[in-house]
């Protein structure tokens, strides 16, 4: 979901590079620090919603298989491009083009999105790279949901990443496809927005980007900043109690570089029921939220507003 900012990216100097905390998983095998590096997932989770992930072990192959493939992809005519996937695979699936709102956020974006677990959706050019790359970031994924419900105390270590496990998971794969601009705007002194301001629904995200920059997440104090790229590690964005991070990219303005982006969007399957961990409800801290599915949270999603609360719909009544 997308929504036009109110107004065009005005920097100040107040704007810099924001300190994204760094999770060392390097770490994950040492029993005397594997507690401290939960702790700090979970920290990172409720403060910032996001968090940079080194010694994540995946292969450096599997990762520039795609993106070479997905440039190769985005590099071919667009009637190439849209019939892809063939004209059975389903919308949303497939290849878009997409030019966001107005006053401003109007930016250039195209993508290819697929079914995590579904390879009919995944073109001929990239299938096996984006297959090997589902696996490793999946694995990824999981590992980190076991660390959380650690760093919880949840004594179920699996309740979360069993959800990405199941073989009915919702999970995505997305590539965005950033041109190289060859000069900047001559309408308008500020940069455009690429895509616009908006936060994942999904359990979590693994992003992973090139080198050139773009990516800001925006602070409690409203502030955007920009996130360093980091070609060599990926970049974790939550949801839930650990605070979704709102985020938008903005377009590119190198001359001669395109930027790219995959995003490994983990969820559940879409008849999982969502709703509160038993040991963390407590008169004290009751449910605030029915029961619901991810399938009924996702067609609330699509019904709505990015600045609408689309946990509301499933508030419970005080009586309740």
């Amino acid at each position: 979901m997308v929504v036009a900012s109110p107004s065009p990216l005005k920097r100040t100097k107040k704007t810099k590079a924001v300190g994204v905390p760094t999770i060392d998983l390097s770490l994950k095998h040492d029993d005397q620090h594997r507690p401290s590096l939960s702790h700090l997932i979970v920290e990172a989770c409720e403060e910032f919603g996001i968090f940079k992930v080194v010694n994540h072990g995946i292969s450096d192959d599997v990762i520039t298989s795609l993106e070479k493939y997905g440039l190769n992809f985005f590099a071919k005519p667009t009637e190439d491009k849209h019939s892809a996937v063939g004209p059975t695979v389903p919308k949303p699936f497939g290849y878009g083009f997409r030019n966001i709102g107005s006053n401003g956020d109007v930016g250039d974006l195209e993508y290819l999105l697929l079914h995590a677990n579904i390879s009919s959706t995944h073109p001929h050019l990239l299938s096996e790279a984006a297959d090997d790359y589902v696996d490793a970031v999946s694995d990824l994924a999981c590992e980190l949901l076991v660390l959380m419900a650690e760093g919880l105390w949840v004594p179920d270590k699996t309740i979360f990443s069993r959800l990405i496990k199941d073989s009915q998971s919702d999970s995505l794969l997305r590539l965005n496809h950033y041109p190289p601009t060859k000069m900047r705007d001559p309408l308008t002194n500020s940069e455009r927005i690429g895509f616009g301001e908006h936060s994942d629904p999904q359990i979590l995200t693994i992003l992973r980007s090139n080198d050139v920059g773009g990516l800001q997440i925006c602070m409690p104090d409203g502030l955007w900043v920009p996130v360093q790229p980091d070609p060599n590690a990926f970049y974790v964005l939550t949801n839930g109690r650990f605070e979704s991070v709102k985020h938008r990219a903005i377009a590119n303005n190198s001359p001669s570089k395109a930027r790219m982006s995959i995003m490994y969007f983990g969820a559940p399957p879409l008849n999982a029921t969502i709703s509160p961990i038993q040991e963390m409800v407590s008169p004290l801290n009751p449910s605030l939220y029915k029961p619901f599915t991810w399938g009924e949270y996702k067609r609330a999603m699509h019904a709505s507003r990015l600045s609408d609360c689309r946990l509301n719909l499933f508030k419970r009544r005080i009586d309740q």
